[in-house]
């Protein structure tokens, strides 16, 4: 933390007449896999729509850390040898930090990135879940990245990324629901980026 922060200083007396900062808001889709694990169990969830909040902080015209907060709800649904339809309606929330590179390009700002982080499961208890007892899940996920911004003003830009999180697959306490697999979870976003 020290290091980022004389890291952030250092920058910010090289760039103090830029705006080296933006935050943005980005309307997201999620999409997960099929997921065949250990002893047939066979996981899958829905498609959702979701919320994408990142801070950006530009260390030099290139190079850029960001945290990322992330929201959406779907089912989990689990195929197991003692249960054939076990459904779990998940909010899951991602909160990662991440190294981004960018180039510019008059208008256009095409970037790649790439952090690390941790997703919470945390079960709905309402129609959509047929099983109770169902616990939060915690894991580490990896994230990566790229996207283009489009620069409507000097304050404002149109961003639109594409994001993949990997991690674990959610087992909701439930040992019958461990697959011992990872799983990519594609992320795509527009949204809008605001330059302070």
């Amino acid at each position: 933390m020290m290091l980022l922060g004389v890291l952030m200083l250092v920058a910010a007396r090289g760039y103090a007449q830029e705006s080296r900062q933006d935050v943005s808001a980005s309307g997201a889709a999620l999409f997960g896999p099929t997921i065949h694990g250990a002893a047939n169990i066979q996981q899958s969830s829905t498609s959702a729509l979701g919320l994408l909040i990142s801070y950006r902080y530009m260390l030099t015209p290139r190079s850029a850390l960001e945290l990322n907060y992330s929201f959406a709800q779907n089912n989990q649904k689990y195929f197991t040898s003692f249960q054939r339809n076990a459904r779990v309606h998940s909010r899951q929330q991602e909160l990662t930090a991440a190294y981004v590179y960018t180039r510019t390009y008059r208008r256009y700002n095409p970037f790649l990135e790439a952090g690390i982080g941790g997703i919470l499961f945390t079960p709905v208890l309402d129609a959509n879940t047929n099983l109770l007892g169902t616990k939060s899940t915690k894991n580490p996920a990896a994230m990566f990245g790229g996207g283009l911004a489009y620069e409507l003003s000097p304050s404002f830009d149109i961003r639109v990324e594409y994001r993949t999180l990997l991690t674990k697959t959610p087992n909701f306490g439930e040992t019958n629901f461990s697959t011992n697999r990872y799983e990519l979870l594609s992320m795509p976003t527009v949204g809008v980026a605001y330059h302070f």
